[in-house]
């Protein structure tokens, strides 16, 4: 068995371990490094809010089984959005000296990205299951991320997006259909190791001759990297001209890229953007005490891929 299968597999029971552990089962409650240098001078984003708004974002069976509530649940959702594009926000705030940005919702993403012509787009998570949103919404992104040529990066629920226009399924985590288990879920939470399985992508750079202050040593010697997790959907598969990159037990789809068509699309099933959130915010859902700083290095990584790649 190898050091990366015995890591994932006592994840849960360390005391199995034949070895010793990467952070954080060696009890060391912080990473190596804490300062960011902003090493990326000039980048545009445009960062996609794919929550849903108000009822015209709703389908059919979205308004049937919201009801009454509907008001009331995309209130919810709006405010989730305002923090989940925020953080996002703030990724880009603490890694570029000059950053441009703009926000969208999913509706407009084609009209503003034409005015605004991006470097790199942001997808956001999401809340709802994609057979409570507008057919309309659903059917006008699928053209758009056929059709554009602006690297993009596609979050959690923005990663589920992109698989679906792409023609994979989006199913629970344990294999239903999203109509067919609404309540009592099993769920993807909190901090979770996940297998890095494509370490030659440029997303993860340096990982083979790592600088002071960058990867962990959990990710340079296991491959291995530790991310916030909050999802009760997954894809089904791969899609065609997608490549795995990371991969987990619970959650196979992880993370992914597309690098054909003239396209560069990464996704990942995580909250990368949660890696900039400190130790002294409170412990809630959206503010928590960080131990991981992979997702910030990720979010580097790909702000400059999409910037090289606008360069060829």
């Amino acid at each position: 068995m190898s050091k990366v299968e015995n890591v994932l597999i006592n994840e849960n029971n360390p005391a199995e371990s034949s070895e010793p552990l990467p952070f954080p089962f060696n009890q060391r409650l912080y990473c190596d490094y804490e300062p960011v240098e902003k090493r990326i001078e000039t980048i545009r984003v445009l960062v996609v809010d794919d929550l849903l708004r108000d009822e015209r974002d709703l389908s059919e069976v979205g308004r049937k089984e919201l009801g009454r509530s509907a008001h009331s649940q995309l209130n919810r959702e709006r405010e989730i959005a305002s923090l989940a594009v925020e953080n996002i926000l703030n990724n880009i705030a603490r890694l570029v000296k000059r950053p441009e940005t703009k926000v969208a919702h999913i509706s407009e993403i084609e009209r503003v990205a034409k005015e605004f012509r991006p470097d790199a787009i942001v997808l956001s998570g999401t809340l709802r299951d994609f057979d409570y949103y507008n057919p309309e919404i659903l059917e006008s992104f699928g053209k758009f991320i056929h059709e554009t040529r602006t690297p993009v990066l596609g979050i959690c629920g923005g990663h589920q997006l992109i698989g679906l226009s792409f023609g994979a399924r989006v199913l629970t985590l344990d294999h239903m259909e999203q109509h067919e288990r609404r309540a009592d879920r099993p769920l993807e939470y909190q901090y979770r190791f996940i297998r890095i399985v494509a370490p030659e992508d440029p997303i993860f750079a340096g990982i083979n001759d790592p600088q002071p202050g960058e990867w962990q040593s959990y990710t340079t010697e296991a491959r291995i990297l530790r991310v916030w997790q909050n999802h009760g959907l997954q894809l089904d598969r791969v899609p065609d001209n997608f490549k795995l990159l990371a991969t987990a037990y619970l959650c196979r789809n992880q993370m992914m890229v597309k690098r054909t068509d003239g396209q560069l699309i990464y996704t990942v099933q995580f909250h990368l953007e949660k890696s900039f959130e400190d130790w002294h915010k409170n412990r809630t859902r959206w503010e928590h005490p960080n131990q991981s700083r992979d997702g910030r290095i990720i979010f580097e990584n790909f702000l400059n891929e999409a910037l090289k790649f606008n360069e060829e």
